[in-house]
């Protein structure tokens, strides 16, 4: 059996799980900035906003090498993951939209 024939295999390779990871850890910074600051935006972008904006960028390239390199090999699992990880992003931005941050 292939290599790239199973969801979970695809899973496990660095570029299908750090962009879900990543997506995830800005959430949660939100949700600390959240707790300590509330919900009003701030005068000065903080040390919060700028890892989100790392986090949030930084994905972008790991995405992409993601769709480049397991999209061809296994476009059924991949395409999956490619969902988690554009849901999870979303997911990360969503409270910056519907706070108007």
């Amino acid at each position: 059996m292939n290599e790239s024939n199973t969801l979970v295999q695809t899973l496990r390779r660095p570029a299908a799980f750090l962009p879900i990871a990543m997506s995830l850890f800005a959430v949660v910074i939100l949700l600390i900035h959240i707790a300590y600051s509330g919900t009003a935006p701030q005068p000065d972008e903080g040390t919060a906003a700028h890892l989100w904006q790392l986090l949030m960028a930084g994905q972008l390239p790991i995405i992409a090498f993601f769709v480049i390199r397991r999209l061809p090999a296994s476009p059924r699992y991949a395409s999956v993951i490619l969902g988690v990880q554009v849901a999870a992003a979303v997911a990360a931005l969503a409270p910056v939209y519907f706070l108007h941050w």
